[in-house]
């Protein structure tokens, strides 16, 4: 069966998410010796390096497209992470794109120092479909690094639980029953509700 096209209305830049009205989803991947414990205490493990970036995903297909529907070597155990909506907005609220845009930055080196100083970062890369393919708007990652990182592990994590499981269920549902029976399964990840200016330091030329 043909993939249907996606709404042509879809923003180019949003953040679509499985959020509440206090806490929003994101996912990552791990080797086992990291994710499992980090599942099953419900927090990560001290062996997980809290003073190194880490890059937290909204997007479940996007994280399937990175971790290869986690089988790529270090990415086997698929964590969604639960963490509050105020961690996540202050994350946003304190990041700077993470490439430089000409006109949208007053210059390449005033965009290098908000870099260096930032705790976090955005990148914007093409959200997927089920089949993994690129769709033409954006789906937001968000690197944290230094504060942000520790906030993160220890402050803004409410939940943390494997789906490596439903990654396995939904490649092979795509393979076998098409990518219409593998969206059911698919978190429901709907606009998020953000704050007037949230994003307007982050979204290049107009949403």
């Amino acid at each position: 069966m043909e993939e249907p096209k996606p709404a042509t209305d879809e923003p180019k830049y949003r953040i679509r998410a499985l959020h509440t009205d206090r806490t929003v989803t994101v996912y990552q991947a791990y080797r086992p010796e990291i994710g499992l414990p980090a599942a099953r205490e419900g927090r990560f493990p001290a062996a997980w390096k809290r003073d190194r970036m880490t890059w937290i995903k909204p997007s479940f297909l996007w994280m399937m497209y990175r971790s290869g529907w986690g089988t790529k070597e270090g990415q086997e155990t698929v964590l969604a992470v639960e963490i509050s909506r105020e961690g996540f907005e202050w994350a946003l609220r304190k990041a700077c794109l993470s490439h430089y845009e000409r006109g949208f930055h007053p210059d390449q080196a005033s965009w290098k120092r908000q870099l260096r100083e930032a705790p976090t970062r955005v990148q914007w890369d093409p959200e997927r479909d089920p089949r993994l393919q690129a769709l033409p708007y954006r789906s937001l990652q968000l690197g944290l690094s230094g504060e942000a990182t520790r906030r993160y592990a220890d402050e803004w994590t409410v939940s943390v639980t494997d789906v490596t499981p439903l990654a396995h269920r939904v490649r092979d549902l795509v393979r076998t029953g098409g990518p219409d029976a593998a969206r059911r399964l698919l978190p429901r990840e709907e606009p998020y509700p953000e704050p007037a200016g949230l994003l307007d330091h982050l979204r290049v030329g107009t949403p």
